[in-house]
């Protein structure tokens, strides 16, 4: 397919979990894009959004005259239009569980969500530790662990991700794996997660975290937040 032009339009990297989901998507993939920037927590944040995107919300992606909303679905548009990316799995039963895997997280883990709020920047070690937040972290933990060994350690192109490439389901987790480093959430305190789970975990973290995507998201974070001092 011949390379489509987009508009993304993001909130502040520092804070926007769901921004950063459909962005390191493009990026890894290199699918070209131009970027929409939103300021957050600003009285007309609301406004600049709607002159973008009809829910009112970000991400959201603008092509050939439509915008398509929510991380996942547009995540989901780019594996249609982009196949020889491999977004997903060719696996079947691989893809079956990132799917499953990336809904999951799409929906749930609210307590995580509320207690341990995205923040790129900083460090807030020990804050956001609900025992509710900690349960959710084990689930979590567990998907990883339960991908990383049936799928990613035996795939073919094992990169250190989910299933082995780079994945929409390592993006999906991309914003937890911010998390668990900014509230340096120990896996010790999982309780009933295994030493294997926590090796797993920890070097997942360690590929996910040294992704040149990553890094220049986080890069982009910090000149954010120095141009609004």
């Amino acid at each position: 397919m011949a390379a489509t032009i987009f508009e993304l339009v993001i909130g502040d990297k520092c804070w926007s979990s769901w921004s950063l989901r459909p962005w390191l998507v493009m990026k890894v993939a290199g699918i070209p894009f131009d970027e929409i920037r939103i300021r957050l927590r600003q009285d007309n944040t609301k406004a600049q959004i709607l002159a973008h995107s009809p829910s009112g919300q970000v991400p959201a992606l603008k092509w050939r005259g439509h915008v398509i909303s929510d991380s996942l679905a547009i995540c989901e548009t780019l594996a249609d239009l982009y196949p020889e990316k491999s977004l997903w799995p060719a696996d079947p039963v691989a893809r079956a569980f990132a799917r499953s895997a990336s809904a999951r997280m799409h929906s749930g883990f609210m307590d995580l969500r509320r207690d341990m709020p995205m923040d790129v920047l900083n460090r807030h070690p020990g804050e956001g530790h609900s025992e509710e937040a900690l349960a959710a972290a084990r689930q979590i933990v567990d998907i990883w662990h339960h991908a990383r060994v049936n799928f990613g350690q035996v795939a073919s192109n094992d990169n250190g991700f989910l299933f082995g490439g780079f994945s929409i389901a390592d993006a999906m987790f991309a914003p937890v794996v911010s998390r668990f480093a900014t509230y340096d959430v120990d896996f010790f305190m999982l309780g009933d997660v295994g030493g294997d789970h926590q090796g797993v975990a920890r070097a997942y973290m360690k590929t996910m975290l040294a992704l040149p995507a990553f890094v220049e998201w986080v890069e982009d974070a910090r000149s954010e937040m120095a141009a609004r001092a």
